[in-house]
This record gives structure tokens, sequence and C-alpha cells, in this order.
């Protein structure tokens, strides 16, 4: 078979600039384990690439969008709409956490900074570690 060329593939992508960006994409989409639709003949995958944009095996409008999809950072989503499902009654909804009605809260936990020492000075081991000989500072005497 003969080479493929540049000259094959601009007929079906006018713009060499986007061509070379389709082609590079497609041949890094083959490098990943997307299936090839041509006969590899033992070429690279760019080559495969521009052989696939040449036979027109793979629609370039599929390929520019899958080029658009993995360039975009923020990809939107369809939000169900709200009469698409039906709300549940007030009284079967579980609460919601953060929201709660702040005029009800009567009481308002403080904890004071001893209080904290007091706490973590608990938590401590009363037994000394087991590492060895003292512990750093040792080595050196």
């Amino acid at each position: 078979m003969a080479r493929v060329t540049v000259e094959d593939c601009v007929d079906k992508v006018p713009n060499r600039f986007e061509l070379v960006l389709l082609a590079a994409h497609r041949a890094r989409s083959i490098a990943n384990g997307s299936a090839i639709t041509i006969d590899p003949d033992n070429d690279k995958n760019p080559v495969v690439a521009l052989r696939e944009i040449a036979e027109r095996t793979i629609p370039p409008e599929d390929m520019r969008e899958s080029l658009i999809h993995s360039i975009q950072k923020n990809v939107e989503v369809d939000e169900p709409e709200a009469a698409a499902a039906p709300s549940l009654p007030q009284e079967r909804r579980s609460p919601v956490l953060g929201r709660d009605d702040q005029s009800s809260d009567t009481e308002v936990d403080v904890l004071t900074e001893e209080q904290l020492l007091r706490g973590l000075e608990s938590m401590t081991p009363s037994e000394p570690s087991s590492n060895g000989a003292g512990g750093p500072r040792e080595r050196g005497r």
C-alpha cells in the first residue's frame, strides 16, 4: 500500500492544523486501546490515524467532538428538571445537615484552651515509648 500523505487527508479535513490535531488525538486514543477501523499493516499509530482519516472509516466530525470533549475541563451535566421527579412531602424528608434553625439552638458548646489541654493530656500514654535507648537525645551522649 502506498504511504499516506497529508494530501490524501486534506480533502477530508481542509484545515491542516485541524488535521494534525485530529490525527494526533486519534493516534493517542489508539495507543490507549481504542479499536482500529482499518488493517494496521504494521504501521505506527499516527500513520494508522491518518489512513483512517483518508479512508473516512471514522467521520471527522466524531473525531472533532471527541477531541473537544477531551480538552474540556468543565463538562456540563444535564440536571433533571424539577417536574421530572416529584418531591417528597415535608414530613417524609430527612433533615438536611448544616441548615438547621439557628433560633432553636439555645446552648453553644464552648471549649476553653485549658479544657483542650487537659483533654489532650489525658490522651497521651503514661508509659515511655519502647524505642530502646531513651530516644534521639541519648544517641550523642
